[in-house]
């Protein structure tokens, strides 16, 4: 079952530390929640876990699976079951959302899908995110809205079928509908149906947010509260809703 375990991480952009010694362990099945202000560092630690060259690692571990996941390239990375959903995704001018997924399917598994099986499994995952299927032929990201965007995100971590998911604020800038649409979408991932009950005994969950709105949908099993590059709170779901009460300023002022 796969593992992804982080011991006194430490990350710095240029000269300034922003991680401060994090420690985490994310198992099968579960899902955690990290939640802090912005500049706490919890879109650091996704980048820095999914091999974005701007981030060093100044010390610390990262195993996934007991594999050194740091030592790994970033489509090591992703071959060995770590996938990141962006907050701003990029966009891929001249490739179609279509060769797009395609490309990356083939890059995780080594081989490409069959085109049939390929096909089939797109369009359900369309239509399960209510997308048009023309969608399937823009080019990626390109003239996308907020939504499009998160959604085309969610569609990816259907078809790749990840062990680990990160998901950097995946409700940033959606409307309610979209939100729903969204959370179904990892909720699905993660094994669960619709009345939220099932097992995602082989997927685990990193969901970074600011707000709680989407653990209404996507219920955490853990929440993490950053702050100052490190977690500096750990409880279940009720700490989210203390958060959403109380405001981050109690852990603001006693990391400064």
């Amino acid at each position: 079952m796969p593992t992804l375990e982080i011991r006194d991480l430490h990350v710095a952009v240029g000269d300034k530390e922003i991680l401060r010694g994090v420690d985490l362990t994310v198992s099968s099945g579960e899902t955690h929640a990290i939640m802090g202000p912005n500049g706490s560092g919890k879109s650091t630690l996704a980048y820095a876990l999914a091999g974005h060259p701007k981030y060093t690692i100044t010390s610390g571990s990262v195993l996934l699976d007991g594999e050194d996941l740091l030592e790994m390239k970033v489509d090591e990375r992703a071959r060995a079951g770590l996938f990141l959903a962006m907050q701003y995704p990029v966009e891929v001018p001249g490739v179609s959302v279509s060769n797009f997924l395609r490309s990356a399917i083939t890059a995780v598994r080594g081989e490409a899908p069959k085109l049939r099986e390929f096909a089939k499994d797109l369009k359900t995952g369309m239509d399960a995110l209510s997308i048009d299927p023309a969608f399937a032929q823009r080019n990626t990201n390109e003239g996308f809205s907020g939504g499009e965007k998160k959604r085309h995100e969610i569609l990816q971590l259907e078809l790749l079928k990840p062990k680990i998911a990160i998901l950097d604020e995946t409700d940033s800038g959606l409307d309610v509908d979209a939100l729903r649409v969204v959370s179904e979408g990892i909720n699905r991932f993660r094994g669960l149906d619709g009345s939220g009950e099932g097992s995602g005994a082989d997927t685990g969950v990193l969901l970074i947010t600011h707000y709680t709105r989407i653990l209404r949908y996507v219920k955490p099993d853990f929440v993490h509260v950053f702050a100052a590059g490190r977690i500096v709170e750990e409880g279940g779901p009720e700490l989210a809703e203390k958060l959403e009460n109380e405001g981050y300023e109690a852990y603001t002022k006693a990391s400064a």
